[in-house]
């Protein structure tokens, strides 16, 4: 049992990165869901879709942003300098690794990276531009967006 709780610690970055992650996307499905479910009638489906995606997204990077601030990555500063640095340095990475996945997915599947997976085609691609989205936003909120300032 202590040897569990020195690999917790150890990790607890990283765990707690990976635990706030899932809540993150169930944010965003929430987000997205519940929109959809409200749709106005006189709305377009397709636009009323797209809005709601948008709007899901933009929860899912606030939700992040808060959490990793204050639980995964201990950023202590609350200064409205630091506060909007670490801000805009978070959303711009993570539109960029957004970017990445819009075009990424069919561009894999494009390579030949089209296997079926859980019945879903494509899905070998999403899940590989997914691991990748994954790992990119880590080290761009490690290394960039919450870096700490060495002594």
């Amino acid at each position: 049992m202590k040897k569990i709780f020195e690999l917790a610690k150890k990790y607890r970055e990283l765990i707690a990165y990976l635990i706030f992650g899932v809540l993150t996307t169930l944010v965003n499905w929430l987000t997205y869901t519940l929109l959809v479910k409200i749709s106005p009638p006189s709305v377009n489906a397709l636009t009323w879709i797209t809005v709601s995606n948008a709007a899901a997204w933009v929860a899912g990077v606030l939700f992040a942003f808060i959490t990793n601030k204050i639980f995964v990555f201990e950023s202590k500063s609350f200064a409205p300098a630091t506060l909007a640095k670490e801000f805009v340095s978070f959303v711009a990475s993570r539109a960029f690794t957004g970017v990445l996945e819009v075009f990424g997915v069919p561009l894999l599947v494009k390579l030949g990276l089209n296997q079926t997976v859980f019945g879903i085609e494509g899905m070998a691609a999403k899940l590989t531009v997914s691991v990748i989205v994954v790992i990119l936003n880590y080290v761009f909120s490690k290394l960039i967006v919450f870096r700490k300032k060495k002594d």
